[in-house]
Order: C-alpha cells, then structure tokens, then sequence
C-alpha cells in the first residue's frame, strides 16, 4: 500500500551563517541579529481531502502577508506523494491569480527557454524521500503584501496489510492563526473502521483530533488554536512537528465492488477468508564487499525476522552472491522448524566478500525453482517468488544489463514472480525497477537508514500471505473498452486489485464481471454486478464528493499502467505508449512524466512574464525538462540533473575536488594546484581516530608541467585506535599493523581481514577499505601505457557512507561530509556557452563560480561517469575553511588533530 503524505509549509531562505573550522583556530559561528522570515506571517494552513472510493482529490491552501517596509522571498513546499498527479497551482498576490497551465514537456519547455531568454525566469525544483516528491516555488512579495498558494493533486489510495492510509507530514515551522486539517471519506462500500493518530500528539492536542463514521461517511479533523500549537504557554515555537496519519477500511460482506458512473467504472477486488497459498521462496542475497558493515547487519537482521514468519507449509532456498554464486542448499527445503533453525544460523554467518555477478546469481535462482517444480518436490498449487537483495550493479560475470534482463526474462517465462530491493543511492534502480516489472513483481529501495532492517521486514509482510494465483477479471466484450490491467499472477491477504475501464453500450443498464482464480485447493469463481448510473444519478443517491471520479480513476490508472509498460517495452512499441499516456495527461490536466505545469507571473517593472516549471519527478532518471535550466533568475532556486553513483565525495585527476549535495541534488567541485611533493589532508577524524593524507606527483619532464598537472601518487590512512596504516601507491599496498609488515600487488585480487577493518585489492582496478560499521574507502589505480614518456600512473580517492564520521571530521574532503550549505543565484552565460557563470552565497563569501563536468571513476575505470558541479575558483577559497596550505602536513602518515 502507498501512503499519502504530505509536507506542508511556508519559509524562507536560512540567514547567512558562517562556520569557520580551521586546523588551531577555535569554531566561530557569526549570526544575524535579525530574522527577516519574522516579516512573514503565515497565518493559514487549510489541507483538505476529499476520498471518493479511494481516490483522493488534496487541495492545500496556504496564505501569508509580508509585514516588512521592502520585499521578502516567500518560499512553498510540498511533499507529495511519487504516486500523486498534480492537477493545478495557482497563487493568488494581492488578489491578482496566476494558475498554472499544464503542458506537453517540449512545449512547456519553449516557453520556459523564452522566459530565460529575457532573463526573467524561474525553475521549480524537485527532491525525492521515500515515498515522496518535492513541489517548492520561492516568490518575492512586495512589502506589505498577501499570497495565497493553492496546490491540487490527485491520487488512488493503495490497500495494504488490510487497510488504507493517509500519511499527512505536518510542519508548519510557525505558530500559524488559522491551522486546520480535513478529511471527508465517502466509500460506497461502507466504512469498518477509521482512526487518525499523531507522532507528535501530546495530552493536550489528542482531544481536538475529531474522527467519526458512520455507513459510507467519514469524517477526520484537527484544527489546534494558535495556543495549543505552542510548545510551551510562553513559547513562541509550535509543537507541531510530526506525521498525522489517517487509516481506514471498507466492509468486506462481498469480495468484490463495481461502481459505473457516467460511462466509466471501477472493478474493486478483495477477497476475504481464503486459505494461504503455500510460498516457494528463493532469497537472492547481495554478499559483494559492498555490502559490509551496516547493510549486511541489517540484511541479516531482517532475513533472521522474516524466518520466524515463514510458514511450515513453504519451501524456501538461499542463493548467495559476489564474485560466483553460493546456494545453501541444492534444493528447495520445507520451513521444518529444524530447516529454519539451521537457515538462521546460516544467515548469522554471512559475511560480505568479493564483487558482483547478478547474472548467475538470477539464473541460478530460476534453476531452482524449476527443478522443484519439475521433481513436484513443491505443492502443485503454490507461488513462487523471487526476492532479489543488492546495493550495487554487476562487475563480474555478465554486466551487459539488457542481456541480464533479457536472460532472467528468457528463463522465467511468466512462471515466477521477481522482487528487488535495491539498497542506498549507489543501485541502479532503473535496471532492477524493468528486472521486475517484465517478471511480475515489484521493485523497492531500500533506505539506508536505521530502520533499513524494519523497511525490508515490511516488504515481505506485503508478499508474505498469497492467497490467489493466476487471477483474471472479464467483462462484456461488447460493453467495454479501454479497460486496464485485468489480469494478475497473485493476490495478497490484505490488499486489492482494482480495474477500471469505459462503457461503449449506451443501453447497458447493468455491469456484470466474471473473476476466475486459482485458490489453494481448487479454481475459485466470482461474479459482480452493478448497476450504470449517470453522473446526476449517482451524486443525489450516494451522495459522490466528486461525482466525475470514476472517470479521473480510469484516466489515473491508465496514465501510470501506461508510464509502466513503457519501462520495459520493446522500442518500437514505447512510441505508441508515450503518445496514449500524453494524450490521457493533457486531457485530464495532470502532471506526469510527459507533461509540465507553467506558471506564469508579469514582472512589476518590465511588464515581461516569468515562468516556473513544475516537473513530475521519476524515480532513478533525469528530468529533460528540469535539465534545460540553464539561467534561472537572480534569486531563484536551481536544480541539477539528477545522479545516483555511490561516493559521497571523491578527489581525481588534477586533483578535481568533488562534493556532492544530496539535499540540492547537485555538486561543487574545486581544484589545488600545488607542487610536486606537497602532502595534501584530505579526511582527519579525532572522535574515530582515522586520518587521510595524500601526496602529489607530477609528470615525467618536470620542465613542461604545469601549475595544474599534478596528481596523487600515494594515499596514506592511518587509523589510530586499531594501530594500523596503510600506503597505496601505483605499485600496490602495504598494511603496516604493529609489528606486522604486509604487501600486496596490484598483480591479483587479493582480501584481507583483521578486526575492525577489511581490505580488497581488485586486480589492476582498484583497493576498497572498509572500517567496520563505518564508512568505505575506494582508492582508484590510473594507468598508463607502459613506457609513456609523460604521464606517470596514479590515484583518486573515493568516500562512501561518509555520513558515519563524527561531527568533529575535518581536512578537504571531511569538512564537507556533514553537507554544505550555499544559494546559486545570477546564473548568466559566459563565452562557452556549456558553462554558465554564476553567484554563490556560501559561509560568509559571495563567490563566482563556473558551472563544469568532472569524472567519477569509482564504477567505470576507463571512461569514468560525468558529474556536473559548480566549480569554485582560486584553490576552493571561500568554499573550504581557511587556505589551502593549512592542509599541507608533514608527512604521509602525519596522524588526526585533535585541536
């Protein structure tokens, strides 16, 4: 089931705030004496939905007055739902509306390239959470002036684990006048039971959350006076601050429900007290060293939960892979508390090592299954899923993904169903997202949060209970047309399928469909029936919210069905799908992959239009219309591409500094130009004991080079508390550890393993050096034709879960592993057209900065994958604490400050 959630509120632009953190000098902290988001009133708040049969139709209204004597930046932000649809924004300034249009992208994005043009534009961008996508727009409001933002969208409820659920994230930031929150539910069905709950409720707060139900009415509120949203009586910060969640079902007398509205109807589909189909598990598991330290314990602590709740009736198997592939047994087993026992102490003893072959780890998956199918050493009537655990993408074996996809899909045959979970930002979630689709099945990211164990434990319970195969819903061949998918390989406990479809007989007085379904003894049928109503008809008798939704529903689930077959659909096929979903997006006015919102707002002084674009945010790829903003207006906000590789930051090349900002979806980048020789501190950790320290090499004929060619040839780690250090040279590796003096080649791969830390040398690749539960070092071979007589090989330097150092991390690259914080504004072209300047506000410092590509090399060692960043100028000064010389140390083993 999909949560709807929402994050709701009005801000403004942090003040400028300077942290000064360098080596002997104490942490200064300058700040502004005054607010100037105090000028800002946000003195309403209205989120309203109205459910119809599981579909929401959400309006937010937020209003705001700027009592300041000039002109302030308001700033709205939504978090949506990835599965919701735009339908419209307007704002409303000094009671002139400006609404949005929605538009075909290429079209929107013309009009977007004209505003540009005149300079008097502005981007609406976008991030991604879990479930969720970000709508913002940042206005300037005149001095005591008022706006109104009003945002539509629409979305279909998902039933999971035996219930529907809206998530509502409220976070005001302000005590507002006028706060209030409305649910109205209107289910033909009937209502079985509603709650709503807060994390953030205390005594006084639980008793204005109003909820009651009675037949197909609902009704939820929650409107805390100005007063009761303050943290303390005196205080002048709101306690609201937390998830308000709304969860309800229908009656379930009958299994299914079909309600046909002006021409259009919706199938809903929810069997009841059905026997468990016995499950045939195969759990393909990522053990690739990528996945050591805290993903591994989290794998394994889920895998250990989800056993207790296999049933004795299942079969279930492990295929584990890195470099090959391991299976714990040669076939199925039955969940025998004995089995069980000894799969838990399996999984206890799995323990990351080797790189990543997804190709034969599938295969061999698939093989099991149709063994035991073929030995009928598995029940006849039983499913058989695939769940498919990686972080990564395959570096040995076949790594061609469309042959993966292509194999997996070849051998399968719609047989089986295949899961992916997909861990952290480095997956390539596009490959595992088609994977599952052309398999019948699902993928899910994993965050790589504390809970990561809880979000894997929670997919399974979704798939856990299968209690139908092979369903199919039919209708009137005559009758209908356009309907979605009507055909499923399994139905889960607790959840529902919904069709929809159009009414093409004008004398059609009633519906009638037909559900066959293989049950866990025998062939299951069902017949539903209903009754055409017009739209009057149905508004005055059942009393619709929204009499039309019947026909938004089909338009919505179209639309998505639409989007989805195009994931994995064959090229000469997507074409005809794209223009179908296009036509469906524009017709009903919602804003999907295809389409665009432009907002159009006149200039006070210049009498020009500016124009704001809102995008639907896909998950894993890069939005074309967001990528064509190349020169947003001074003061508005910018968003890059979007990219997924795995380091958090890196150094490579010349050295090329690159920080990347996941908060900004984007990165900045710098160089330093110092002498050969020179010892640069790239990450010095005094809580974790670690430092980082890299020596710079240059070319072979000194006489020719310049300031900038310089490299790495040698990193050293010391890390304190274990007594060990490190050398990585062109050469190989030494581990120096005590007494103990080891040296390895780059000539072969090669593991080592001490408490505390694992090092990997991959043959003429690179070195991964992972700490335990903490973070992961990637130290990158370059290398050149032998005999070059200029280039010499050498070395970049790459960081993953760098989010695991302390608070007190320092050095180049460490300053920056607990984010930055910098506004780009005054983006305008320069004589390369591919690389716009810019004005950056960051720490104290108004910097001009250049916009550029750089290389990340830790995936692709020949060609490298493109990072666009903003490149600041003069050795990263204004960006990094202090100069670049006060990282210039001794030695390569010079150890962690602790000042």
């Amino acid at each position: 089931m999909e949560r709807l959630l929402l994050l709701l509120f009005l801000s403004l632009p942090a003040p400028t705030r300077s942290d000064f953190l360098v080596p002997g000098i104490q942490n200064i902290q300058k700040r502004s004496l005054h607010d100037p988001s105090d000028d800002i009133e946000i003195y309403s708040v209205n989120i309203q939905s109205q459910i119809t049969s599981r579909f929401a139709h959400n309006v937010i209204t937020s209003r705001a007055v700027n009592r300041a004597d000039q002109s302030r930046e308001v700033s709205f932000d939504v978090d949506l739902p990835k599965t919701a649809f735009i339908t419209n924004f307007t704002m409303v300034i000094d009671g002139v509306t400006y609404p949005g249009v929605i538009k075909e992208k290429e079209a929107a994005k013309k009009q977007y390239e004209k505003a540009v043009s005149r300079g008097q534009s502005a981007g609406l961008v976008r991030a991604s959470g879990r479930k969720t996508e970000k709508f913002t727009v940042s206005v300037n409001v005149a001095p005591q002036s008022k706006i109104t933002f009003e945002l539509i969208y629409e979305e279909l409820l998902k039933r999971n684990l035996g219930k529907y659920e809206m998530f509502i994230k409220v976070r005001p930031k302000k005590l507002v006048q006028s706060f209030q929150i409305d649910v109205d539910i209107n289910e033909p069905q009937g209502i079985s039971f509603l709650d709503a709950q807060g994390t953030f409720m205390t005594n006084d707060l639980l008793p204005l959350v109003h909820k009651s139900f009675s037949g197909e009415k609902g009704h939820v509120s929650f409107k805390p006076t100005i007063d009761q949203q303050r943290s303390c009586s005196n205080c002048s910060t709101t306690q609201l601050d937390g998830d308000f969640t709304v969860t309800y079902d229908v009656n379930r007398e009958t299994p299914g429900n079909i309600q046909v509205v002006n021409g259009y109807f919706v199938h809903f589909f929810a069997p009841s007290k059905l026997k468990e189909v016995p499950k045939n598990i195969i759990f393909i598991i990522d053990r690739s060293i990528s996945m050591i330290g805290l993903k591994m314990q989290q794998t394994k602590e889920a895998l250990l939960k989800i056993l207790d709740d296999v049933k004795e009736h299942d079969h279930f198997n492990f295929v584990i892979f890195d470099w090959g592939v391991e299976i714990w047994e040669q076939s199925l087993v039955k969940a025998t508390p004995e089995n069980l026992n000894r799969a838990k102490e399996y999984v206890r003893n799995l323990y990351p090592k080797g790189w990543t072959n997804i190709n034969d780890a599938l295969l061999s998956a698939i093989s099991l299954l149709d063994q035991a199918h073929d030995a009928r050493s598995v029940p006849k009537r039983s499913a058989s899923l695939i769940i498919f655990m990686t972080d990564g993408q395959p570096s040995t074996g076949e790594r061609n993904l469309d042959k993966i996809q292509e194999n997996a899909r070849n051998a399968i045959r719609g047989k089986y169903s295949l899961y992916s979970l997909g861990f952290g930002v480095g997956v390539d979630y596009p490959f595992l997202e088609k994977l599952s689709l052309e398999n019948s099945g699902v993928a899910r990211r994993i965050y790589e949060e504390s809970d990561a164990a809880l979000q894997m434990e929670g997919f399974y319970d979704e798939v856990a209970n299968p209690t139908l195969m092979d369903i199919e819903l039919q209708y009137p061949e005559n009758a209908i047309s356009d309907v979605t998918q009507n055909k499923f390989k399994h139905y889960f406990d607790g959840s529902e399928i919904v069709v929809a479809g159009r009414i093409t007989d004008n004398d059609l007085n009633w519906l009638t469909a037909d559900v066959t379904a293989e049950g866990e003894e025998d062939t299951l049928n069902y017949t539903h029936s209903a009754k055409v109503q017009e739209e009057s008809e149905a508004v005055e008798q059942q009393q619709y919210i929204f009499g039309d939704f019947t026909e938004r529903l089909w338009a919505y689930l179209t639309i998505q069905q639409l989007l989805e077959k195009r994931i994995s659909a064959p090229a000469n096929e997507k074409g005809n799908l794209t223009a179908r979903a296009l036509a469906l997006s524009l017709k009903y006015q919602f804003v999907t992959p295809l389409t665009s919102m432009v907002v159009t707002k006149p200039e006070e002084k210049t009498g020009e239009e500016e124009a704001m674009i809102a995008d639907k945010f896909v998950e894993g790829q890069e939005s074309q219309a967001q990528s064509s903003y190349s020169a947003p207006r001074v003061g508005s906000s910018y968003s890059a591409p979007r990219y997924s590789p795995p380091p958090t930051s890196f150094v490579d090349s010349d050295p090329h500094f690159i920080i990347r900002v996941p908060e900004k979806e984007d990165a900045l980048c710098f160089n330093i130009q110092e002498t050969p020789g020179a010892v640069l501190n790239l990450i010095s950790d005094p809580e974790l004991g670690i430092a980082v320290n890299g020596e710079l090499i240059g070319k072979k004929e000194p006489g020719n080079v310049a300031p900038t060619e310089t490299y790495f040839g040698k990193i050293g780690i010391v890390i304190t508390k274990l007594d060990v250090r490190l050398e990585v040279t062109a050469q190989g590796v030494t581990v120096l550890s005590g007494a103990r003096n080891v040296a390895l080649t780059w000539q072969e791969d090669v593991t080592l393993t001490e408490e505390g830390f694992n090092l990997q040398v991959n043959k003429m690749e690179n070195a991964l050096l992972s700490m335990g539960d903490g973070a992961t070092f990637i130290i990158v071979l370059h290398q050149f034709r032998k005999g070059d007589p200029l280039h010499r090989d050498f070395l970049g330097f790459y960081t993953l879960d760098s989010h695991r150092f302390s608070e007190r991390v320092h050095g180049l690259l460490g300053q920056f592993f607990h984010g930055v914080d910098y506004e780009i504004s005054n983006i305008h072209k320069t004589a390369d057209p591919e690389k716009p300047d810019a004005s950056m506000r960051v720490k104290d410092s108004l910097l001009t900065v250049t916009r550029g590509w750089q290389k990340d090399y830790s995936k692709d060692l020949q060609s490298g994958s493109r990072v666009q960043c903003w490149f600041v100028h003069n050795n990263g000064q204004g960006l990094i604490d202090g100069t670049h010389t006060d990282y210039i140390v001794p030695d390569l083993f010079s150890g962690v400050s602790t000042e």
